[in-house]
């Protein structure tokens, strides 16, 4: 094994950003029809559990027991698409909106930009994909117009309910989940990009091709976790 190296060209990584999020509404379980989230300033990702606790028997430390892993996060945005209404308990009749009412559960998918020192911010992305989200009520400060002006910026906090996955690993399925991660990095060979290409198809839709009257656009969904993993597979 050769030495350790530290900081080589190329390989001094950084993340930053967010942008491409799409919210996508549930429907028993899935997930059928996204929307452009645009203003999204951050997503804040709030995994918890695992937490260990300790057993002794015949007076040493006998095992140690791990909580089960939640996940949960914040929305920040200065806007949001009429279609989180549903998510926020807001039902809109006749032009009025009515708070306090049920809220939907809803899908995201969002992208983060990963950099390095050769690249810069064009080295490549991961891809977030969040499921079985629930909105929590927050609170708006609007204040008075004054000579530091500043847009009112909304802030949601969420929590998830894990998916199952039929996916095995090493002939052992893999536990229910709210997240998945893409590393574009991951997907650098001429067939892998194919693959990433169809994910993101799914996720953000396609237009029809002007030059070819029989293609169609395709309307933007969430795929399952299983249904994502056998597309990359």
């Amino acid at each position: 094994m050769a030495k350790l190296k530290w900081d080589q060209i190329g390989e001094r990584f950084f993340e930053t950003g967010i942008d491409h999020c799409a919210l996508y509404l549930g429907s028993n379980g899935t997930y059928p029809q996204g929307v452009a989230w645009s203003g999204i300033t951050g997503v804040t990702e709030t995994p918890e559990g695992a937490e260990p606790t300790d057993k002794y028997a015949d007076n040493i430390k006998y095992v140690t027991l791990y909580s089960a892993e939640t996940f949960k996060g914040t929305i920040k945005a200065f806007t949001y698409p009429d279609e989180w209404k549903q998510c926020n308990g807001e039902t809109v009749v006749n032009g009025v909106t009515v708070g306090q009412q049920s809220r939907k559960s809803f899908g995201l998918a969002y992208r983060t930009i990963v950099g390095n020192d050769a690249d810069g911010n064009d080295h490549g992305y991961k891809l977030h994909l969040v499921y079985g989200c629930q909105a929590s009520p927050s609170e708006r400060d609007y204040q008075t117009v004054n000579d530091s002006p500043d847009t009112i910026e909304f802030s949601w906090e969420f929590t998830t309910t894990p998916v199952a996955l039929a996916t095995k690993v090493g002939g052992k399925e893999l536990k229910p989940t709210s997240l998945l991660t893409i590393d574009s990095r991951n997907f650098t060979e001429t067939s892998a990009k194919v693959k990433l290409t169809t994910l993101e198809n799914a996720l953000f839709g396609t237009d029809a091709d002007p030059e070819d009257p029989q293609s169609e656009a395709t309307d933007p969904y969430l795929p399952l976790p299983d249904a994502v993993l056998s597309m990359l597979a």
